[in-house]
């Protein structure tokens, strides 16, 4: 289980002491969209280069406070990447179209979105929504952890689980030099 506090505290420290104080206030007040919204202006105005798996964890706070992928996905692909090695890779285009989640042996009524891939083995983590007369719902129904090739699912779990699935997809291979806490 991922403590989301520590999480929060840790993506805080990538900015100034100012900065990284005010962030950590909006968590302790219980404003996290407010947090949000300020580290992802932080670290655009300050160009905090970000790896690809520190990507992908706000890419996760941000669904689990409602805010992904509107209105924070386009700031985090315009945060400046690292050349630090990523386990994992935010990849998420909210432009392309989402496959059929029968694909995968899910409902006709859902579709899949791919959103984090581990690079080591090549599975993703992708969202199973709703597709709606007016389009695609927007809170997952599921999180499923797909094979390579995104055929079969390995792990699925349910509506709010989002750290559970980043962390089965980051512990399903991942090599010990590269884990994160």
């Amino acid at each position: 289980m991922t403590n989301e506090a520590a999480v929060w505290h840790r993506l805080a420290a990538l900015l100034p002491p100012d900065d990284t104080q005010a962030v950590v206030d909006y968590w302790s007040i219980g404003e996290q969209e407010g947090g949000l919204e300020l580290l992802l202006s932080a670290l655009l105005r300050h160009q905090v280069p970000i790896d690809e798996t520190t990507r992908a964890e706000i890419a996760v706070v941000c669904e689990a406070w409602g805010m992904w992928p509107h209105p924070l996905a386009p700031r985090i692909s315009q945060c400046p990447g690292s050349e630090t090695a990523s386990v994992l890779q935010l990849i998420e285009n909210t432009a392309s179209a989402p496959l059929p989640a029968t694909t995968a042996g899910l409902g006709d009524q859902l579709v899949l979105v791919p959103w984090i891939s581990c690079t080591t083995c090549g599975q993703t983590l992708a969202r199973t929504h709703t597709l709606e007369p007016w389009g695609m719902s927007l809170t997952p129904e599921h999180y499923v952890i797909l094979d390579t090739g995104q055929g079969t699912i390995r792990h699925l779990f349910t509506q709010g689980k989002g750290w559970e699935a980043l962390t089965a997809l980051r512990n399903s291979c991942e090599k010990p030099e590269l884990a994160q806490p």
